[in-house]
């Protein structure tokens, strides 16, 4: 038995299987991500070492090439490169395309492990770069014109809030992998050493520094095991506030006088040297980033980001103990305690433009294919068939993109407006098939069981000589397959699933025009004359 006699005789199965694949693909369509863009995954590896204080030429010398040295054996290294600026070193390492990233950064991570590099030189980090790692928003505070105090005062004031309040509130929005401040001043304890009052008490700067790393220090102490029980310890002693940090024994003289901190510097509270200025509407202001984890959805962690903003007005202020006054001026805009926050990029809002777009033309062209297609057949049942068959293609269409882990994205959504018109081909030529096995005087039955299979050879090479043209992308290498392979293989699924229901649906669908039991009974037989379809 052919897949199209099964078809017309099985008709409850055939009927359960598209609706249990259509309720599927909805279901699919709802739990799909959705992206701007397919994620992409360059085969690149960043090494960066920090060297506070050290020069370009310095860091290249004692930190870059070494690195260079110790890293240029890794397997599938096609390119390495360097930059060295003042106190970071950036080696990156550039694989072969189809490399098992994960298995390189294991390799390069062993390989600096038996690496020697300055002792006041930080533990190398190996960074994976990643296009799609570009803060998904932006929020800037903007400097009140009414805040009382210095402009200095002002700009520190601004980043404490948004270092301890915002920021804090926002870490834990669901999706969003960190929240980075930039802009205004920020804190900074400044121990001014005085150079004479070492020298008369032959007394050196590294003395000062390491008496306060020795006295400044939260670390493990081990465990005490008494008995059953197991307790863990802690070395706390971290300065409480600058006088505790003032009144530190730094060493004693040959006569026995104990030397303290505030004896040879001065410790006052400072802010750390400014990196980036930012203005808003001419006005400073405080920005801070977000951005999403690696496999979240873009728009929801906006959506969420927004509505986390919004239930700060009901929100107890802990750090004022008061309830701090949030009022939307307008999308995108917030007061929150009398500062104003302003979104000045959210990427969410140009990925839900770009998809609508990419939507109202999937649903014109559809739209247009049915008209055509009534236009060019005349009979309303036929458009009918043909027109069920573009939903039932493309709904369950998502449901392998999600089996596939594909996202919403504009390469996988133009490759479904680009399959709406195709879907249709194989259940016209098939439906017209059936149509003139009927005018030959077949029964109704017979004519779509024969109809079918004259032509089920041919809309099989059809359709795949078509995704024969489309598939090969998901195999290529390099930036052009990931960002074609989403589209790529939303058109070989739609077509495949359009030729499944051109060659199950469509043959039932026609049978159906038996009018009785008995009509259906005589067109199992070969009846020599019937009416025309």
């Amino acid at each position: 038995m052919s897949l199209v006699e099964f078809s017309t005789r099985r008709r409850v199965t055939v009927w359960m299987v598209t609706i249990t694949f259509f309720m599927f693909g909805i279901i699919a369509l709802n739990s799909l991500k959705v992206n701007l863009l397919p994620d992409l995954s360059y085969p690149t590896l960043t090494v960066r070492t920090e060297y506070t204080g050290a020069a370009p030429a310095e860091i290249e010398t004692l930190i870059s090439e070494p690195i260079e040295e110790a890293l240029g054996v890794v397997k599938n290294l096609g390119k390495i490169k360097s930059v060295s600026r003042t106190g970071q070193s950036d080696v990156v390492l550039e694989f072969a395309w189809g490399t098992n990233m994960d298995q390189a950064s294991l390799e390069v991570r062993d390989k600096l492990e038996l690496l020697r590099l300055p002792l006041e030189a930080k533990q190398p980090v190996v960074l994976r770069f990643n296009p799609s790692t570009q803060p998904i928003m932006r929020l800037a505070l903007v400097l009140p014109e009414n805040l009382s105090g210095s402009r200095e005062a002002q700009l520190i004031q601004l980043r404490r809030f948004a270092d301890d309040n915002l920021k804090k509130r926002l870490d834990p929005v669901a999706g969003v992998a960190a929240v980075k401040v930039a802009g205004g001043l920020e804190d900074e304890i400044q121990v001014a050493i005085d150079n004479e009052k070492l020298a008369q008490l032959n007394l050196s700067v590294e003395t000062v520094i390491n008496r306060l790393r020795q006295e400044n220090i939260n670390i493990s102490a081990g465990r005490i095991e008494e008995g059953n029980e197991r307790y863990l310890v802690r070395t706390v002693n971290q300065f409480a506030d600058l006088a505790s940090m003032s009144e530190m024994l730094v060493a004693n003289t040959a006569l026995g006088i104990p030397v303290k901190l505030k004896d040879v510097a001065i410790v006052r509270q400072g802010y750390k040297e400014r990196q980036a200025i930012i203005r808003v509407g001419g006005r400073e202001a405080i920005e801070l980033a977000l951005y999403k984890e690696g496999d979240a959805n873009t728009v929801e962690v906006a959506k969420a980001v927004k509505n986390a903003l919004a239930s700060m007005q009901s929100a107890n202020d802990p750090s004022a103990g008061k309830k701090p006054e949030i009022n939307a001026k307008k999308d995108g805009e917030y007061v929150i305690d009398g500062i104003e926050v302003s979104t000045i990029e959210n990427s969410s809002i140009f990925i839900e433009n770009a998809l609508s777009e990419v939507k109202k033309e999937a649903v014109i062209g559809g739209l247009f294919s049915i008209l055509i297609i009534f236009l060019f057949l005349r009979s309303g049942w036929s458009t009918i068939v043909i027109g069920l068959s573009l939903p039932i293609s493309i709904v369950t269409t998502f449901f392998f993109m999600g089996q596939f882990g594909l996202s919403l994205n504009v390469m996988s959504l133009a490759g479904l407006a680009l399959a709406t018109g195709m879907v249709v081909d194989d259940s016209i030529v098939v439906l017209e098939a059936i149509a003139k096995a009927r005018e030959r005087g077949l029964g109704i039955l017979q004519s779509a069981i024969q109809g079918a299979n004259e032509v089920s050879m041919a809309v099989v090479a059809s359709t795949l000589t078509t995704v024969a043209v489309f598939l090969p992308l998901v195999f290529v290498e390099g930036v052009a397959g990931q960002l074609f392979k989403d589209q790529a293989l939303t058109v070989s699924i739609a077509l495949i699933i359009s030729l499944v229901v051109s060659l199950t649906l469509i043959p039932m669908l026609s049978s159906l025009k038996a009018e009785s039991p008995m009509a259906f009974a005589n067109d199992v037989g070969t009846t020599t004359k019937s009416k025309n379809f």
